[in-house]
């Protein structure tokens, strides 16, 4: 999909409860908080709009303010691999940022997002000056390491019950991605589009999870009941999902 005018073309100052929503900057300090909101922009992300894309050189650090973005890459048969969604709260690109070296993964809007985005020098700044940010920054790479290594696990599944159960529970990381709270605002589409199965399928494994008593399906979302029960059964595989 496209539109008439790229989204960093239609970037904005922050509104102050779209700020109210970035997790690390109630972290600062007032000086570095005062320079990091002067340099901050948001961006009014469309669905399909790319964020950020393989090859092209970091700008930003982004993060998500509301709705919802998907991070995958193609590989050399042309195949489409999703690595994760990315709710509202989370941050993604640390490492990217890190090395000023090329996107490897490209970041697309599943619907209408606000997206937020740190100029790569002042998120250079911030880990110079700022002790918060560089404990942020320290957590969201330990974080995303398991994320990945879980993301890995997950493509080599067989079961559709798991690999479901396994992409949800990976949206509802409280470090990643802290403004998702009890509920995931989420369609069984766009959850199909992350793990790569049918709406159908995906509708069918939410069933029983649901049954299982670990999360509730609601109008345009999913709550979690049992955040705890949802994690254990997932990730230690002991529990058929389903027979």
């Amino acid at each position: 999909m496209t539109h008439e005018l790229p989204l960093h073309q239609r970037r904005r100052r922050p509104e102050a409860g779209e700020l109210a929503g970035i997790p690390w900057l109630r972290l600062l300090l007032p000086v570095e908080r005062e320079q990091a909101v002067a340099e901050l922009t948001v961006g009014d992300a469309l669905p399909g709009d790319y964020v950020c894309r393989v090859g092209k050189p970091v700008t930003y650090w982004f993060g998500v303010v509301e709705g919802l973005l998907k991070m995958s890459s193609d590989n050399a048969q042309g195949m489409t691999m999703t690595f994760t969604g990315v709710p509202p709260g989370g941050w993604f690109g640390e490492g990217t940022a890190l090395k000023r070296e090329p996107y490897r993964y490209n970041i697309q809007a599943l619907r209408k997002s606000v997206v937020a985005g740190l100029p790569v020098d002042t998120f250079h700044w911030l880990l110079d000056h700022s002790i918060g940010f560089n404990r942020f920054v320290m957590n969201q790479l330990n974080e995303r390491l398991g994320q990945f290594i879980a993301a890995r696990e997950i493509d080599r599944m067989n079961n559709p019950d798991l690999r479901v159960a396994r992409s949800l529970a990976a949206l509802f990381n409280p470090v990643l991605y802290p403004g998702v709270g009890e509920i995931l605002r989420i369609t069984q589409q766009e959850m199909a589009y992350l793990v790569g199965l049918s709406r159908q399928r995906v509708n069918e494994a939410l069933a029983n999870l649901q049954a299982q008593g670990t999360i509730r399906i609601e109008y345009g979302g999913l709550r979690v009941l049992d955040l705890e029960a949802l994690r254990s059964s997932v990730l230690s595989l002991k529990t058929p999902l389903a027979q």
